[in-house]
Protein backbone atom coordinates (compact mmCIF):
# COMPACT_ATOMS: atom_id res chain seq x y z
CA UNK A 1 0.00 0.00 0.00
CA UNK A 2 1.39 3.32 -0.96
CA UNK A 3 1.65 6.49 0.97
CA UNK A 4 -0.23 9.50 -0.30
CA UNK A 5 2.03 11.38 -2.67
CA UNK A 6 1.82 14.13 -5.17
CA UNK A 7 1.81 13.13 -8.84
CA UNK A 8 5.37 14.46 -9.19
CA UNK A 9 6.77 12.18 -6.49
CA UNK A 10 4.95 9.13 -7.88
CA UNK A 11 7.13 9.12 -11.02
CA UNK A 12 10.35 7.07 -10.98
CA UNK A 13 13.03 9.18 -9.33
CA UNK A 14 16.63 8.46 -10.38
CA UNK A 15 19.54 9.56 -8.24
CA UNK A 16 20.24 12.60 -10.41
CA UNK A 17 16.63 13.72 -10.02
CA UNK A 18 16.95 13.43 -6.24
CA UNK A 19 20.01 15.69 -6.33
CA UNK A 20 18.24 18.21 -8.58
CA UNK A 21 15.26 18.25 -6.25
CA UNK A 22 17.52 18.89 -3.25
CA UNK A 23 19.23 21.75 -5.08
CA UNK A 24 15.96 23.26 -6.31
CA UNK A 25 14.35 23.24 -2.87
CA UNK A 26 17.29 25.04 -1.31
CA UNK A 27 18.16 27.51 -4.05
CA UNK A 28 17.56 30.51 -1.77
CA UNK A 29 19.78 29.24 1.05
CA UNK A 30 22.42 28.19 -1.45
CA UNK A 31 22.37 31.64 -3.11
CA UNK A 32 22.92 33.43 0.21
CA UNK A 33 25.48 30.86 1.26
CA UNK A 34 27.34 31.26 -2.04
CA UNK A 35 27.41 35.05 -1.67
CA UNK A 36 28.70 34.90 1.91
CA UNK A 37 31.23 32.14 1.25
CA UNK A 38 32.33 34.02 -1.86
CA UNK A 39 32.92 37.08 0.34
CA UNK A 40 34.88 34.89 2.73
CA UNK A 41 37.13 33.53 0.00
CA UNK A 42 37.50 36.98 -1.60
CA UNK A 43 38.51 38.40 1.81
CA UNK A 44 41.00 35.60 2.32
CA UNK A 45 42.46 36.29 -1.13
CA UNK A 46 42.53 40.03 -0.48
CA UNK A 47 44.70 39.57 2.61
CA UNK A 48 48.01 38.74 0.80
CA UNK A 49 47.10 41.29 -1.90
CA UNK A 50 46.69 43.94 0.79
CA UNK A 51 49.98 42.94 2.39
CA UNK A 52 51.74 43.35 -0.94
CA UNK A 53 50.19 46.78 -1.49
CA UNK A 54 51.11 47.82 2.05
CA UNK A 55 54.73 46.83 1.49
CA UNK A 56 54.75 48.65 -1.84
CA UNK A 57 53.31 51.89 -0.47
CA UNK A 58 55.27 51.77 2.78
CA UNK A 59 58.50 51.70 0.86
CA UNK A 60 57.39 54.79 -1.07
CA UNK A 61 55.55 56.71 1.66
CA UNK A 62 56.74 55.98 5.21
CA UNK A 63 54.07 57.96 7.07
CA UNK A 64 51.88 57.15 10.09
CA UNK A 65 48.79 57.95 8.03
CA UNK A 66 49.64 55.29 5.45
CA UNK A 67 50.30 52.79 8.26
CA UNK A 68 46.96 53.62 9.95
CA UNK A 69 45.10 53.27 6.64
CA UNK A 70 46.76 49.92 6.05
CA UNK A 71 45.81 48.66 9.50
CA UNK A 72 42.20 49.80 8.97
CA UNK A 73 42.09 48.01 5.62
CA UNK A 74 43.36 44.80 7.23
CA UNK A 75 40.75 45.14 10.01
CA UNK A 76 37.96 45.44 7.44
CA UNK A 77 39.23 42.37 5.59
CA UNK A 78 39.50 40.29 8.79
CA UNK A 79 35.98 41.33 9.91
CA UNK A 80 34.55 40.44 6.51
CA UNK A 81 36.26 37.06 6.55
CA UNK A 82 35.04 36.23 10.08
CA UNK A 83 31.40 37.30 9.69
CA UNK A 84 30.91 35.94 6.16
CA UNK A 85 32.22 32.50 7.18
CA UNK A 86 30.12 32.35 10.33
CA UNK A 87 26.80 33.31 8.73
CA UNK A 88 27.48 31.56 5.44
CA UNK A 89 28.15 28.19 7.08
CA UNK A 90 25.20 28.68 9.43
CA UNK A 91 22.83 29.10 6.47
CA UNK A 92 24.29 26.17 4.53
CA UNK A 93 24.40 23.75 7.45
CA UNK A 94 20.82 24.54 8.41
CA UNK A 95 19.68 23.88 4.85
CA UNK A 96 21.79 20.70 4.74
CA UNK A 97 20.33 19.35 7.98
CA UNK A 98 16.77 20.21 6.96
CA UNK A 99 17.12 18.56 3.55
CA UNK A 100 18.68 15.43 5.06
CA UNK A 101 15.72 15.21 7.43
CA UNK A 102 13.26 15.50 4.53
CA UNK A 103 14.82 12.59 2.67
CA UNK A 104 15.22 10.59 5.88
CA UNK A 105 11.51 10.91 6.58
CA UNK A 106 10.64 10.03 2.97
CA UNK A 107 12.79 6.91 2.93
CA UNK A 108 11.51 5.91 6.38
CA UNK A 109 7.96 6.40 5.12
CA UNK A 110 8.61 3.86 2.38
CA UNK A 111 10.12 1.50 4.93
CA UNK A 112 6.95 1.76 7.01
CA UNK A 113 4.90 0.48 4.07
CA UNK A 114 6.07 -3.16 3.91
CA UNK A 115 3.06 -4.24 1.88
CA UNK A 116 3.36 -1.38 -0.49
CA UNK A 117 6.90 -1.65 -1.75
CA UNK A 118 8.54 -4.60 -3.47
CA UNK A 119 12.04 -3.69 -2.32
CA UNK A 120 14.82 -6.29 -2.26
CA UNK A 121 16.24 -4.57 0.82
CA UNK A 122 15.96 -5.61 4.43
CA UNK A 123 15.11 -3.31 7.31
CA UNK A 124 18.77 -2.86 8.27
CA UNK A 125 19.60 -1.73 4.73
CA UNK A 126 16.68 0.68 4.64
CA UNK A 127 17.88 2.09 7.98
CA UNK A 128 21.35 2.72 6.54
CA UNK A 129 19.86 4.41 3.47
CA UNK A 130 17.59 6.58 5.63
CA UNK A 131 20.52 7.76 7.76
CA UNK A 132 23.95 7.74 6.10
CA UNK A 133 22.78 8.01 2.48
CA UNK A 134 20.27 10.75 3.29
CA UNK A 135 23.01 12.75 5.04
CA UNK A 136 25.51 12.30 2.21
CA UNK A 137 22.95 13.22 -0.43
CA UNK A 138 22.07 16.45 1.39
CA UNK A 139 25.78 17.36 1.47
CA UNK A 140 25.35 18.51 -2.15
CA UNK A 141 23.76 21.68 -0.73
CA UNK A 142 27.07 22.65 0.89
CA UNK A 143 29.24 21.32 -1.92
CA UNK A 144 27.95 23.66 -4.64
CA UNK A 145 28.41 26.97 -2.72
CA UNK A 146 31.84 25.87 -1.48
CA UNK A 147 32.79 24.92 -5.02
CA UNK A 148 31.71 28.33 -6.34
CA UNK A 149 33.43 30.20 -3.50
CA UNK A 150 36.66 28.28 -4.08
CA UNK A 151 36.44 29.18 -7.75
CA UNK A 152 36.04 32.83 -6.73
CA UNK A 153 39.26 32.63 -4.70
CA UNK A 154 41.17 31.05 -7.59
CA UNK A 155 39.85 33.64 -10.09
CA UNK A 156 40.67 36.59 -7.79
CA UNK A 157 44.16 35.22 -7.20
CA UNK A 158 44.70 34.64 -10.94
CA UNK A 159 43.50 38.16 -11.82
CA UNK A 160 45.68 39.77 -9.11
CA UNK A 161 48.74 37.82 -10.24
CA UNK A 162 47.92 38.52 -13.88
CA UNK A 163 47.87 42.25 -13.20
CA UNK A 164 51.33 41.93 -11.69
CA UNK A 165 52.55 39.76 -14.58
CA UNK A 166 50.46 37.92 -17.15
CA UNK A 167 52.64 34.82 -16.87
CA UNK A 168 51.77 34.39 -13.20
CA UNK A 169 48.03 34.60 -13.89
CA UNK A 170 48.24 32.10 -16.75
CA UNK A 171 50.27 29.73 -14.57
CA UNK A 172 47.51 29.67 -11.92
CA UNK A 173 44.74 29.12 -14.49
CA UNK A 174 46.56 26.38 -16.42
CA UNK A 175 47.67 24.66 -13.20
CA UNK A 176 44.14 24.70 -11.75
CA UNK A 177 42.65 23.20 -14.93
CA UNK A 178 45.30 20.49 -14.95
CA UNK A 179 44.76 19.59 -11.30
CA UNK A 180 40.98 19.36 -11.71
CA UNK A 181 41.34 17.23 -14.85
CA UNK A 182 43.44 14.67 -12.99
CA UNK A 183 41.22 14.63 -9.91
CA UNK A 184 37.95 14.39 -11.84
CA UNK A 185 39.13 11.06 -13.28
CA UNK A 186 40.05 9.80 -9.81
CA UNK A 187 36.73 10.92 -8.31
CA UNK A 188 34.81 8.48 -10.52
CA UNK A 189 36.61 5.59 -8.88
CA UNK A 190 35.69 7.01 -5.46
CA UNK A 191 32.01 7.18 -6.43
CA UNK A 192 31.82 3.55 -7.56
CA UNK A 193 33.83 2.32 -4.56
CA UNK A 194 31.68 4.31 -2.12
CA UNK A 195 28.46 2.95 -3.64
CA UNK A 196 29.70 -0.61 -3.22
CA UNK A 197 30.83 0.13 0.34
CA UNK A 198 27.42 1.54 1.28
CA UNK A 199 25.74 -1.53 -0.16
CA UNK A 200 27.95 -3.91 1.84
CA UNK A 201 27.61 -1.89 5.06
CA UNK A 202 23.83 -1.91 4.57
CA UNK A 203 23.85 -5.69 4.10
CA UNK A 204 25.85 -6.04 7.30
CA UNK A 205 23.33 -3.80 9.07
CA UNK A 206 20.48 -5.95 7.78
CA UNK A 207 22.23 -9.08 9.05
CA UNK A 208 22.59 -7.49 12.50
CA UNK A 209 18.87 -6.60 12.52
CA UNK A 210 18.00 -10.20 11.61
CA UNK A 211 20.28 -11.58 14.32
CA UNK A 212 18.81 -9.31 17.00
CA UNK A 213 15.28 -10.29 15.96
CA UNK A 214 16.02 -14.01 15.85
CA UNK A 215 18.54 -14.33 18.66
CA UNK A 216 16.10 -15.95 21.01
CA UNK A 217 14.96 -18.79 18.69
CA UNK A 218 18.56 -19.19 17.42
CA UNK A 219 19.71 -19.94 20.96
CA UNK A 220 16.80 -22.33 21.29
CA UNK A 221 17.90 -24.74 18.55
CA UNK A 222 21.65 -24.00 18.71
CA UNK A 223 21.90 -22.06 15.46
CA UNK A 224 23.57 -19.00 16.93
CA UNK A 225 27.10 -20.12 15.95
CA UNK A 226 26.15 -20.56 12.29
CA UNK A 227 24.37 -17.20 12.32
CA UNK A 228 27.37 -15.43 13.83
CA UNK A 229 29.65 -17.07 11.25
CA UNK A 230 27.39 -15.79 8.50
CA UNK A 231 27.52 -12.28 9.96
CA UNK A 232 31.31 -12.47 10.26
CA UNK A 233 31.52 -13.15 6.51
CA UNK A 234 29.25 -10.23 5.63
CA UNK A 235 31.00 -7.82 7.99
CA UNK A 236 34.42 -8.91 6.67
CA UNK A 237 33.34 -8.04 3.14
CA UNK A 238 32.16 -4.63 4.36
CA UNK A 239 35.49 -4.10 6.17
CA UNK A 240 37.51 -4.97 3.07
CA UNK A 241 35.48 -2.61 0.93
CA UNK A 242 35.84 0.13 3.56
CA UNK A 243 39.63 -0.36 3.42
CA UNK A 244 39.49 -0.11 -0.37
CA UNK A 245 37.52 3.14 -0.17
CA UNK A 246 39.91 4.53 2.44
CA UNK A 247 42.86 3.63 0.23
CA UNK A 248 41.28 5.31 -2.81
CA UNK A 249 40.42 8.38 -0.73
CA UNK A 250 43.97 8.49 0.60
CA UNK A 251 45.47 8.35 -2.88
CA UNK A 252 43.05 11.06 -3.99
CA UNK A 253 43.87 13.34 -1.05
CA UNK A 254 47.59 12.76 -1.40
CA UNK A 255 47.52 13.47 -5.12
CA UNK A 256 45.48 16.63 -4.62
CA UNK A 257 47.83 17.89 -1.90
CA UNK A 258 50.93 17.13 -3.99
CA UNK A 259 49.57 18.83 -7.10
CA UNK A 260 48.48 21.88 -5.10
CA UNK A 261 51.90 22.11 -3.49
CA UNK A 262 53.60 21.85 -6.90
CA UNK A 263 51.43 24.69 -8.24
CA UNK A 264 52.14 26.87 -5.17
CA UNK A 265 55.86 26.20 -5.48
CA UNK A 266 55.78 26.98 -9.21
CA UNK A 267 54.04 30.32 -8.56
CA UNK A 268 56.54 31.26 -5.80
CA UNK A 269 59.59 30.30 -7.88
CA UNK A 270 58.27 32.08 -10.97
CA UNK A 271 57.49 35.21 -8.95
CA UNK A 272 61.00 35.17 -7.42
CA UNK A 273 62.57 34.82 -10.86
CA UNK A 274 60.46 37.69 -12.23
CA UNK A 275 61.39 39.89 -9.24
CA UNK A 276 65.06 39.05 -9.80
CA UNK A 277 64.68 40.12 -13.41
CA UNK A 278 62.95 43.31 -12.34
CA UNK A 279 59.67 42.44 -14.09
CA UNK A 280 57.73 42.79 -10.81
CA UNK A 281 58.29 44.92 -7.73
CA UNK A 282 59.10 43.77 -4.20
CA UNK A 283 55.49 44.44 -3.13
CA UNK A 284 54.20 42.30 -5.99
CA UNK A 285 56.66 39.56 -5.01
CA UNK A 286 55.27 39.63 -1.45
CA UNK A 287 51.74 39.43 -2.87
CA UNK A 288 52.64 36.53 -5.20
CA UNK A 289 54.33 34.51 -2.46
CA UNK A 290 51.40 35.18 -0.10
CA UNK A 291 48.86 34.14 -2.76
CA UNK A 292 50.90 31.03 -3.57
CA UNK A 293 50.61 29.96 0.08
CA UNK A 294 46.96 30.95 0.39
CA UNK A 295 45.80 29.42 -2.87
CA UNK A 296 46.56 25.91 -1.60
CA UNK A 297 43.51 25.98 0.72
CA UNK A 298 40.85 26.92 -1.87
CA UNK A 299 42.54 24.64 -4.38
CA UNK A 300 42.35 21.80 -1.86
CA UNK A 301 38.67 22.53 -1.24
CA UNK A 302 38.05 22.95 -4.96
CA UNK A 303 39.76 19.64 -5.74
CA UNK A 304 37.78 17.76 -3.06
CA UNK A 305 34.41 18.85 -4.38
CA UNK A 306 34.24 16.28 -7.25
CA UNK A 307 34.75 13.54 -4.67
CA UNK A 308 31.83 14.76 -2.56
CA UNK A 309 29.66 15.14 -5.64
CA UNK A 310 30.31 11.50 -6.58
CA UNK A 311 29.59 10.34 -3.02
CA UNK A 312 26.33 12.32 -2.98
CA UNK A 313 25.36 10.85 -6.33
CA UNK A 314 26.09 7.29 -5.17
CA UNK A 315 23.98 7.82 -2.04
CA UNK A 316 21.16 9.36 -4.08
CA UNK A 317 21.13 6.30 -6.35
CA UNK A 318 20.75 4.07 -3.29
CA UNK A 319 17.86 6.17 -2.00
CA UNK A 320 16.25 5.81 -5.42
CA UNK A 321 16.20 2.03 -4.90
CA UNK A 322 13.70 2.53 -2.09
CA UNK A 323 11.80 5.54 -3.45
CA UNK A 324 11.34 3.99 -6.92
CA UNK A 325 10.23 0.56 -5.75
CA UNK A 326 6.95 -0.33 -7.49
CA UNK A 327 3.87 -0.96 -5.34
CA UNK A 328 3.13 -4.59 -4.61
CA UNK A 329 -0.57 -3.92 -4.29
CA UNK A 330 -2.89 -0.97 -4.71
CA UNK A 331 -4.66 -0.02 -1.47
CA UNK A 332 -8.36 0.53 -1.33
CA UNK A 333 -9.96 3.81 -0.31
CA UNK A 334 -12.27 2.42 2.34
CA UNK A 335 -12.30 2.84 6.10
CA UNK A 336 -13.63 0.21 8.52
CA UNK A 337 -16.65 1.02 10.67
CA UNK A 338 -15.94 1.99 14.31
CA UNK A 339 -15.84 -0.87 16.80
CA UNK A 340 -16.16 -3.73 14.38
CA UNK A 341 -15.31 -7.38 14.32
CA UNK A 342 -12.45 -9.43 12.89
CA UNK A 343 -12.88 -12.39 10.56
CA UNK A 344 -10.51 -14.76 8.79
CA UNK A 345 -12.11 -16.76 5.99
CA UNK A 346 -10.12 -19.76 4.75
CA UNK A 347 -6.76 -17.98 4.93
CA UNK A 348 -3.87 -20.01 3.54
CA UNK A 349 -0.33 -18.61 3.92
CA UNK A 350 2.93 -20.22 5.02
CA UNK A 351 2.06 -22.59 7.86
CA UNK A 352 -1.61 -21.54 7.81
CA UNK A 353 -4.02 -23.94 6.08
CA UNK A 354 -7.51 -22.53 5.56
CA UNK A 355 -7.73 -20.77 8.91
CA UNK A 356 -11.27 -19.68 9.63
CA UNK A 357 -12.59 -17.88 12.72
CA UNK A 358 -14.68 -14.87 13.69
CA UNK A 359 -14.13 -12.50 16.61
CA UNK A 360 -17.18 -10.42 17.45
CA UNK A 361 -16.91 -6.73 18.29
CA UNK A 362 -15.93 -6.30 21.96
CA UNK A 363 -14.90 -9.93 22.40
CA UNK A 364 -11.64 -11.07 24.04
CA UNK A 365 -10.34 -14.15 22.18
CA UNK A 366 -7.11 -16.06 22.72
CA UNK A 367 -5.49 -18.19 20.03
CA UNK A 368 -3.31 -21.07 21.27
CA UNK A 369 -0.90 -22.07 18.48
CA UNK A 370 0.83 -25.43 18.76
CA UNK A 371 3.47 -24.43 16.17
CA UNK A 372 5.36 -21.09 16.55
CA UNK A 373 5.63 -20.71 12.74
CA UNK A 374 1.85 -20.67 12.41
CA UNK A 375 1.62 -17.98 15.11
CA UNK A 376 4.19 -15.82 13.30
CA UNK A 377 2.42 -16.23 9.94
CA UNK A 378 -0.95 -15.37 11.48
CA UNK A 379 0.49 -12.23 13.11
CA UNK A 380 2.10 -11.20 9.80
CA UNK A 381 -1.17 -11.53 7.89
CA UNK A 382 -3.12 -9.55 10.50
CA UNK A 383 -0.40 -6.85 10.63
CA UNK A 384 -0.74 -6.39 6.83
CA UNK A 385 2.89 -7.37 6.35
CA UNK A 386 1.68 -9.78 3.69
CA UNK A 387 -0.21 -8.23 0.74
CA UNK A 388 -3.72 -9.64 0.23
CA UNK A 389 -2.83 -11.22 -3.14
CA UNK A 390 0.00 -13.19 -1.49
CA UNK A 391 -2.38 -15.41 0.49
CA UNK A 392 -5.57 -17.30 -0.25
CA UNK A 393 -8.81 -16.44 1.53
CA UNK A 394 -9.80 -13.12 3.05
CA UNK A 395 -9.31 -11.03 6.17
CA UNK A 396 -12.29 -8.85 7.02
CA UNK A 397 -12.56 -5.94 9.43
CA UNK A 398 -16.13 -4.85 10.17
CA UNK A 399 -17.23 -6.90 7.17
CA UNK A 400 -14.83 -5.19 4.73
CA UNK A 401 -11.94 -7.08 3.18
CA UNK A 402 -8.45 -5.85 4.04
CA UNK A 403 -7.67 -5.25 0.34
CA UNK A 404 -10.47 -2.67 0.18
CA UNK A 405 -9.08 -0.55 3.02
CA UNK A 406 -6.25 1.96 3.10
CA UNK A 407 -3.16 1.15 5.15
CA UNK A 408 -3.60 4.24 7.32
CA UNK A 409 -7.23 3.35 8.09
CA UNK A 410 -6.32 -0.23 9.00
CA UNK A 411 -3.54 0.88 11.33
CA UNK A 412 -5.77 3.44 13.01
CA UNK A 413 -8.44 0.78 13.56
CA UNK A 414 -6.34 -2.33 14.32
CA UNK A 415 -2.95 -2.62 16.03
CA UNK A 416 -0.90 -5.81 15.90
CA UNK A 417 1.80 -5.68 18.58
CA UNK A 418 4.67 -8.15 17.94
CA UNK A 419 6.42 -10.04 20.70
CA UNK A 420 9.68 -8.27 19.81
CA UNK A 421 8.36 -4.70 19.69
CA UNK A 422 11.09 -2.12 19.17
CA UNK A 423 12.13 0.16 22.02
CA UNK A 424 13.41 3.57 20.98
CA UNK A 425 15.88 5.98 22.52
CA UNK A 426 13.95 8.59 24.53
CA UNK A 427 11.94 8.25 27.73
CA UNK A 428 9.41 5.79 29.08
CA UNK A 429 6.68 8.29 28.24
CA UNK A 430 7.75 8.84 24.62
CA UNK A 431 7.97 5.08 24.12
CA UNK A 432 4.47 4.55 25.51
CA UNK A 433 2.91 7.55 23.76
CA UNK A 434 5.13 8.60 20.81
CA UNK A 435 2.58 11.07 19.44
CA UNK A 436 1.80 12.59 22.85
CA UNK A 437 -1.95 12.29 22.25
CA UNK A 438 -2.95 9.23 24.28
CA UNK A 439 -5.37 9.75 27.17
CA UNK A 440 -4.81 6.31 28.68
CA UNK A 441 -1.08 6.34 29.47
CA UNK A 442 -1.58 5.88 33.21
CA UNK A 443 -4.08 3.05 32.70
CA UNK A 444 -1.75 1.37 30.20
CA UNK A 445 1.19 1.60 32.61
CA UNK A 446 -0.88 0.03 35.38
CA UNK A 447 -2.35 -2.69 33.18
CA UNK A 448 1.06 -3.74 31.82
CA UNK A 449 2.53 -3.83 35.34
CA UNK A 450 5.13 -1.24 34.36
CA UNK A 451 4.43 0.65 37.59
CA UNK A 452 7.45 -0.84 39.35
CA UNK A 453 9.79 0.44 36.60
CA UNK A 454 8.26 3.91 36.83
CA UNK A 455 8.47 3.92 40.64
CA UNK A 456 12.07 2.70 40.57
CA UNK A 457 13.36 5.99 39.11
CA UNK A 458 12.89 9.53 40.49
CA UNK A 459 12.14 10.78 36.96
CA UNK A 460 9.14 8.45 36.69
CA UNK A 461 7.82 8.30 33.14
CA UNK A 462 10.51 10.77 32.11
CA UNK A 463 13.24 8.22 32.86
CA UNK A 464 15.66 8.02 29.92
CA UNK A 465 15.60 4.88 27.78
CA UNK A 466 18.52 3.93 25.55
CA UNK A 467 18.20 2.69 21.99
CA UNK A 468 16.59 -0.77 21.85
CA UNK A 469 16.00 -0.48 25.62
CA UNK A 470 19.62 -1.33 26.42
CA UNK A 471 19.22 -0.14 30.02
CA UNK A 472 16.07 -2.23 30.61
CA UNK A 473 15.68 -5.94 31.30
CA UNK A 474 13.92 -8.25 28.85
CA UNK A 475 10.75 -8.29 30.94
CA UNK A 476 10.76 -4.51 31.31
CA UNK A 477 11.14 -4.06 27.55
CA UNK A 478 8.25 -6.42 26.92
CA UNK A 479 5.99 -4.67 29.42
CA UNK A 480 6.94 -1.30 27.93
CA UNK A 481 5.97 -2.55 24.48
CA UNK A 482 2.66 -3.85 25.89
CA UNK A 483 1.99 -0.50 27.58
CA UNK A 484 2.48 1.25 24.23
CA UNK A 485 0.01 -1.10 22.55
CA UNK A 486 -2.60 -0.57 25.28
CA UNK A 487 -2.12 3.21 25.28
CA UNK A 488 -2.91 3.31 21.54
CA UNK A 489 -6.47 2.33 22.53
CA UNK A 490 -7.40 0.97 19.09
CA UNK A 491 -10.75 -0.65 18.31
CA UNK A 492 -9.03 -3.97 17.59
CA UNK A 493 -5.85 -5.01 19.39
CA UNK A 494 -3.85 -8.12 18.48
CA UNK A 495 -1.09 -9.15 20.91
CA UNK A 496 1.51 -11.75 20.00
CA UNK A 497 3.15 -13.42 23.03
CA UNK A 498 3.06 -10.28 25.21
CA UNK A 499 4.24 -11.95 28.44
CA UNK A 500 6.94 -14.49 27.53
CA UNK A 501 9.66 -12.59 29.45
CA UNK A 502 7.79 -11.97 32.73
CA UNK A 503 7.34 -14.17 35.77
CA UNK A 504 4.17 -16.16 36.43
CA UNK A 505 2.77 -13.86 39.12
CA UNK A 506 3.24 -10.74 37.02
CA UNK A 507 1.79 -12.58 34.02
CA UNK A 508 -1.34 -13.42 35.98
CA UNK A 509 -1.82 -9.79 36.98
CA UNK A 510 -1.21 -8.56 33.42
CA UNK A 511 -3.79 -11.00 32.04
CA UNK A 512 -6.48 -9.73 34.43
CA UNK A 513 -5.56 -6.10 33.82
CA UNK A 514 -5.61 -6.40 30.03
CA UNK A 515 -9.01 -8.11 30.12
CA UNK A 516 -10.35 -5.35 32.37
CA UNK A 517 -8.85 -2.44 30.41
CA UNK A 518 -9.94 -3.84 27.03
CA UNK A 519 -13.48 -4.71 28.13
CA UNK A 520 -15.94 -3.77 25.37
CA UNK A 521 -13.26 -3.61 22.66
CA UNK A 522 -12.09 -6.38 20.36
CA UNK A 523 -8.93 -8.09 21.61
CA UNK A 524 -7.04 -11.07 20.18
CA UNK A 525 -4.06 -12.62 21.99
CA UNK A 526 -1.85 -15.17 20.23
CA UNK A 527 -0.26 -16.98 23.15
CA UNK A 528 0.32 -20.21 25.04
CA UNK A 529 0.20 -18.47 28.42
CA UNK A 530 -2.33 -20.16 30.73
CA UNK A 531 -3.02 -16.83 32.48
CA UNK A 532 -3.98 -15.04 29.24
CA UNK A 533 -5.85 -18.07 27.91
CA UNK A 534 -7.90 -18.21 31.12
CA UNK A 535 -8.68 -14.48 30.95
CA UNK A 536 -10.11 -14.75 27.43
CA UNK A 537 -13.80 -15.21 26.68
CA UNK A 538 -12.91 -18.23 24.54
CA UNK A 539 -9.84 -19.99 23.16
CA UNK A 540 -9.18 -21.10 19.58
CA UNK A 541 -6.69 -23.94 19.19
CA UNK A 542 -4.47 -23.52 16.10
CA UNK A 543 -2.88 -26.85 15.21
CA UNK A 544 -1.16 -27.75 11.95
CA UNK A 545 -2.36 -24.52 10.37
CA UNK A 546 -6.09 -24.90 11.11
CA UNK A 547 -8.43 -24.19 14.02
CA UNK A 548 -9.08 -27.61 15.57
CA UNK A 549 -10.91 -26.73 18.78
CA UNK A 550 -12.83 -23.86 20.37
CA UNK A 551 -14.00 -23.41 23.95
CA UNK A 552 -13.08 -21.73 27.21
CA UNK A 553 -9.62 -22.42 28.61
CA UNK A 554 -10.92 -24.42 31.58
CA UNK A 555 -13.25 -26.56 29.46
CA UNK A 556 -10.41 -27.34 27.05
CA UNK A 557 -8.17 -28.33 29.96
CA UNK A 558 -10.85 -30.71 31.19
CA UNK A 559 -11.72 -32.27 27.83
CA UNK A 560 -8.70 -31.96 25.54
CA UNK A 561 -5.60 -33.87 26.65
CA UNK A 562 -3.41 -32.53 23.83
CA UNK A 563 -4.33 -28.95 24.75
CA UNK A 564 -3.57 -29.66 28.40
CA UNK A 565 -0.11 -30.95 27.53
CA UNK A 566 0.59 -27.96 25.25
CA UNK A 567 -0.36 -25.12 27.58
CA UNK A 568 -0.31 -26.41 31.16
CA UNK A 569 2.79 -25.35 33.14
Amino acid sequence: MTTPDTPDTQRPRPGSDILRTALRRNVGAMAWGTVLMGLYQAGETAFPIALGLIVEHTMQDRSLGALGLSIAALAVIITTVSLSWRFGMRILQKANTTEAHRWRVKVAGCGLQPVARDVDLKSGEVLTIATEDADQTADIIEVVPLLVSSLVAVVVAAVALGLADLRLGLLVIVGTVGILSVLSVMSKRIGSSTQEQQARVARAGAKVADLITGLRPLHGFGGNHAAFTSYRGVSTEAKRQAITVARVNGVYAGTALALNAVLAAAVSITAGWLAFEGSITVGELVMAVGLAQFIMEPLKMFSEMPKYVMIARASAERMALVLNAPPVTVPGPGRPAPGGDLELDCVRHGALRKVRFHVAAGEFVAIAPYQPRAAADLAAVLAAKVPPHAYDGAVRISGQELAELSTEAVREHMLVNPYDGEIFAGTLRTNIDPSGTSRTVDEAVEASMLTDVVALHPEGLDYGVRDRGANLSGGQRQRLSLARALAADTDILVLHDPTTAVDAVTEQLIARNVAKLRRGRTTVVITSSPALLDAADRVLVLDDGVVTAEDTHRNLLATNEEYCLAVAR
